[in-house]
């Protein structure tokens, strides 16, 4: 009948409020008792509380979770459904293998090892082999004593120290795992951050973001860009109500189903009547909801498509005007609220020469001033940024200044997650780039490719009346 596995919490035995008192668990099956509670308390000067357990069936029943350490004898004979139940554990056990030719002599120890993996353990062996000893701190023990020299005074020293060395071993355990989950937390949140597609676009692009969770690459905010064949840039901004690991992940797959029904042709209210579906049945919740802003800019550039779906409008900054907010009175419902809504599509005239500023709330709803209640708001969000375009700033360095500017005004950093999206056309850029790719080059001798047959795209109307 195999050993019975005790019931093993999530800590370590000496990690546990016992107060200066020690319990410690004795497997031997020398019936004089070698060891007793009270010369331990007077070398130890607590109280030492000894439980002497004959075989491994015997102290399986007594390792409960107020023993501290485990004293085993090493030469304990092993019960053959106990080799069996060490040879197959029930769980993963990535500690060393005992060398070639040990494994008998320390089968004992690894069943041990395997039924009390939090609790320190000394073992006991013969003074002249100091070889097995060594090899059984290698494998897992905590320390080893010889039985030739073992008092009170040593002993008590003994399992003291075993106990602190297991503290530390397992905090190290938990430190570097927590460190491995940490970094591959990191490199699939890296992977899930956008990468924006616009190839072949005049236009700029810059962008800032920084989730509110403590040492995490994402947040419930989310956004993309990308360019469709036709020449149109479609941007995104949006907002998961919430700040946890869900909401993340939630902002991760409306971001990704939207660019997927971007590429696919839908945009405006037919676009975001999908993207809720896609919301209602992944959420969490029936209180989840989630804001949007998109808009669709002309290939020429000049003109925009808005749609608003309880977010914040964007900034709009032309050339030589102080930058203002997009008109925010045609907006629909956030995503989630309403099962029916729609969301109508507005035209906005961008001009020749301009930046468009989208931004989540958090931009918006810092404090100003520490300990302040009063916050931020978009009329002192515009305000700030006017500031740093009469300072010359642009793409990136405008971004990066107005982020700056509203950590400091709210006095250390943003509960609330952050993310700005900056796209801009300047002629002259276009008109650089332009002559850079009017320069003659090389002159081909080959004759000319017959061009195939465009094919016959169907595609709804990107631009309304």
């Amino acid at each position: 009948m195999p050993v019975p596995v005790p019931q093993q919490r999530g800590v370590l035995a000496a990690e546990t409020p016992h107060g200066a008192d020690l319990t410690v668990l004795v497997i031997e099956d020398d019936p004089a008792g070698s060891i007793t509670g009270p010369e331990l308390s007077a070398a130890a000067g607590t109280r030492v509380r000894i439980r002497t357990a004959r075989n491994l069936t015997e102290a399986g029943r007594l390792l409960t979770d107020d023993v501290d350490c485990i004293l085993l004898d090493l030469a304990l004979p092993v019960p053959t459904a106990t080799t069996a139940a060490t040879a197959a554990p029930a769980a993963p056990d990535h500690r060393p293998e005992p060398a070639p030719g040990r494994a008998d002599e320390l089968a004992v120890l690894t069943h041990v090892l395997r039924i009390a993996p939090l609790h320190a353990v000394l073992v006991l062996t013969a003074q002249d082999d100091t070889e097995l000893a060594a090899e059984a701190v290698r494998v897992g023990a905590q320390d080893y004593l010889f039985r030739g020299e073992l008092d009170a005074r040593v002993l008590s020293r003994a399992i003291r120290y075993a106990v602190e060395r297991k503290r530390a071993d397992l905090a190290q355990h938990q430190l570097t795992e927590s460190g491995l989950r940490a970094q591959e937390n990191a490199r699939l949140e890296r992977g899930l951050l956008p990468t924006p597609l616009l190839e072949g676009s005049d236009l700029s692009f810059a962008a800032r973001y920084r989730p509110g969770r403590s040492r995490a690459l994402l947040g419930g905010d989310f956004y993309d860009t990308v360019r469709t064949p036709d020449g149109t840039v479609h941007a995104m901004i949006g907002d998961v109500c919430g700040h946890g690991p869900d909401e993340a992940a939630l902002g991760v797959e409306l971001r990704i189903a939207w660019r997927a029904l971007t590429l696919a042709g839908l945009c405006g209210d037919q676009l975001l009547s999908t993207l809720q579906q896609v919301l209602e049945h992944e959420r969490q919740s029936e209180e989840i909801f989630a804001t949007l802003c998109t808009v669709d800019i002309a290939p020429d550039g000049r003109r925009a498509g808005l749609c608003l779906a309880g977010h914040p409008a964007p900034l709009l900054a032309r050339h030589g005007r102080p930058a203002r907010l997009l008109p925010y009175e045609d907006g629909g419902p956030a995503l989630g609220l309403l099962p029916r809504a729609r969301w109508p599509r507005r035209q906005v005239e961008l001009g020749a020469e301009w930046s468009l500023m989208m931004y989540t709330d958090g931009l918006i709803e810092g404090r100003v001033g520490a300990g302040s209640s009063q916050r931020l708001g978009q009329d002192g969000m515009v305000a700030m940024v006017n500031s740093r375009l009469e300072q010359g700033l642009t793409g990136e360095e405008l971004l990066e200044a107005a982020v700056a500017e509203v950590r400091e005004l709210n006095g250390g950093e943003l509960t609330d997650d952050v993310a700005v999206l900056l796209l801009g056309r300047d002629p002259e850029r276009i008109r650089r780039r332009g002559r850079s790719a009017s320069r003659p080059g090389p002159v081909s001798t080959a004759p000319p490719a017959t061009a195939p047959a465009a094919a016959s795209v169907q595609r709804p109307p990107l631009y309304g009346p």
